[in-house]
C-alpha cells in the first residue's frame, strides 16, 4: 500500500510585505517630509491647490469670494492629491501603520498596478462622500485614511479560510465574502458607528487643517467592498492568490 504525501506548506514570516506596499509607505513619508521642510508661504500654496476643499466645487462660494474655479485639471486633480497631504508626523506615521496589513492582503492579491490603481479610486470616491456631505465647506482635508480604509473594505472580504489549490497542491486564495454576509455586515456597522463617534466628538481635527474626514473614510470603505469583486475579476486575483510575490 503506497501513500501520496501530504503537500507540504513552506513557512512564511508573520508579515510578508509586498513591495507596492513598502512603495506606497515611502512614497507617504517622502511627500509629507517635503511638505514639513518648505517655506510657510509654500505650504499654504500646496494646501490650497492640492488639498481637498469642498468650497472648490461650489459656484456660490467661488463667486461670493471672487475665487476662480480653474481648469478642469485643478479641479480634478485634489480628489487624489489629498492622499498624498498629511498635517503631521503622527498623521503619516499611524496611516502608514494602518496600510501594512490591509495593503499587503491587497497586493498579494491584485498585483502592484491594481493595487495602486485600488487605492487611488478609493481615495477618490472618499473625497466624493466626503464632498456630498460637506458641500461648500472650506477646511481642508488631507490624508490618506479614506483610501486605506478602501484597502481595509476589499481585505475583509478577501481574509478567509483558504482552499486547496487546483490540483491539490498548495493553498488558493480565499473567496471573497459576499457583502451582504453576517461577517461583513457586522464589521461595516462598527466602522460606521467609530467613525459617527469621531465625527460628532471631533476626534482627528486639528486647528488649522483637518485631518481626513470621517466621511471619507466611510466614502473609501464602501468603494472599497464594491470594487474588490471587479478587480479580482479583472486582474485574475481569484487564481493567483499570495504566489506574486513570493
Amino acid at each position: 500500500m503506497t501513500f501520496s504525501p501530504e503537500p507540504r506548506r513552506t513557512p512564511q514570516p508573520f508579515l510578508l510585505v509586498p513591495w507596492p506596499v513598502l512603495f506606497l509607505i515611502g512614497l507617504l513619508a517622502t511627500c509629507y517630509t517635503a511638505f514639513a521642510l518648505a517655506p510657510a508661504t509654500l505650504e499654504v500654496r500646496i494646501l490650497a491647490d492640492y488639498a481637498f476643499i469642498p468650497a472648490r466645487y461650489s459656484q456660490a462660494f467661488l463667486l461670493a469670494h471672487g475665487y476662480e474655479p480653474g481648469t478642469v485639471l485643478d479641479r480634478a486633480l485634489p480628489f487624489v492629491s489629498y492622499i498624498f497631504l498629511h498635517a503631521s508626523l503622527g498623521h503619516v506615521a499611524i496611516n502608514s501603520v494602518w496600510i501594512l496589513p490591509f495593503g499587503t492582503v491587497v497586493a498579494r492579491r491584485y498585483g502592484a498596478v491594481a493595487f495602486f490603481v485600488f487605492f487611488l479610486l478609493c481615495g477618490a470616491a472618499g473625497a466624493a462622500f466626503h464632498l456630498a456631505c460637506n458641500w461648500g465647506s472650506a477646511l481642508p482635508v488631507v490624508g490618506a485614511s479614506g483610501a486605506i480604509s478602501g484597502l481595509m473594505g476589499a481585505a475583509f472580504r478577501m481574509m478567509g479560510p483558504s482552499p486547496p489549490a487546483p490540483g491539490g497542491f498548495g493553498w488558493g486564495p480565499a473567496p471573497l465574502a459576499p457583502i451582504l454576509s453576517p461577517r461583513i455586515i457586522v464589521w461595516s456597522a462598527v466602522w460606521v458607528g467609530i467613525n459617527i463617534l469621531a465625527g460628532v466628538t471631533g476626534l482627528g481635527a486639528g486647528t488649522e487643517v483637518h485631518l481626513i474626514a470621517w466621511q471619507a473614510h466611510l466614502g473609501g470603505y464602501f468603494a472599497g467592498l464594491l470594487l474588490a469583486g471587479p478587480f479580482a475579476m479583472l486582474t485574475g486575483g481569484l487564481e493567483r492568490g499570495g504566489a506574486h510575490y513570493r
